[in-house]
């Protein structure tokens, strides 16, 4: 149970969120951003002492807020309307 304690702290949060930013860098594609955003979120929100000390909480937050993010930058970043994803060549057809 001492692991669960980290989940209680809002750097723990804070270095989770810089991490997943982090890496988004390397494998970009919006995917860690949202997480990122997320875990930054519960940070500020312990960091201002606006939740307790409950993790389950803490877990839906963050959660509800990663799925926020990542709809909004899918909205924004995703694809346009009219544009399709057209493949005109596959892996296999190098042979």
């Amino acid at each position: 149970m001492e692991h669960m304690v980290l989940l209680l702290e809002w750097w723990f949060w804070g270095l989770v969120a810089i991490a997943l930013m982090a890496l988004e860098i390397i494998a970009a594609g919006f995917l860690f951003l949202g997480f990122g955003i997320g875990a930054a979120v519960v940070a500020l929100l312990l960091f201002l002492g606006w939740i307790g000390a409950n993790v389950s909480l803490l877990t839906l937050i963050f959660a509800v807020c990663s799925m926020i993010a990542w709809l909004g930058m899918r909205k924004i970043f995703g694809l346009r309307k009219g544009q399709v994803k057209v493949w005109d060549k596959d892996i296999n057809d190098d042979v």
